[in-house]
């Protein structure tokens, strides 16, 4: 059974925003990134959401948290600029069909320090916003992955 890294959707522009960059929100078309998800991964059931705590990764769950009807946790190995070795040590403890929602720097790190520790992804990674880490483990191993490029809206 997989785990789901996700990419958090699409949200207005860094440099536009003038406020606490954790609060920056989805865009029009990020809120249509995370309902496509939504129904992407709905399908396959998941028991569990966790996000980093900045608005836009939240946003990113909340249409599929609404649809299962199960929260979302917030976790701090997800956030910005979290260490990978944090990001690992949560990858270790959550159950089989769980979705996780990071950043941008987060997950690239996170997927390399998995490579170094044996894990084969299958196909090219892709990084943009809302794509989506389908990573495979075999007891405390990962073993394999490969991602799903952003829905099409």
């Amino acid at each position: 059974m997989p785990i789901f890294l996700v990419r958090h959707a699409k949200a207005g522009s860094r440099s536009d925003w003038h406020d606490d960059d954790l609060i920056r929100p989805l865009s029009k078309k990020g809120w249509a990134q995370s309902r496509a998800l939504a129904m992407r991964l709905s399908a396959l059931s998941p028991v569990a959401l966790f996000s980093s705590p900045y608005t836009r990764c939240r946003q990113t769950l909340e249409p599929l948290a609404e649809m299962l009807e199960i929260p979302v946790s917030d976790h701090d190995a997800l956030i910005e600029g979290a260490r990978f070795e944090d990001t690992l040590e949560l990858l270790r403890s959550v159950s089989n069909l769980t979705v996780l929602c990071s950043h941008g720097d987060v997950i690239p790190a996170t997927i390399d320090a998995l490579v170094r520790r044996g894990m084969k992804v299958h196909g090219d990674p892709d990084w943009r916003k809302a794509s989506t880490f389908v990573l495979h483990r075999e007891d405390d191993r990962y073993v394999g992955a490969e991602c799903w490029p952003p829905p099409g809206i």
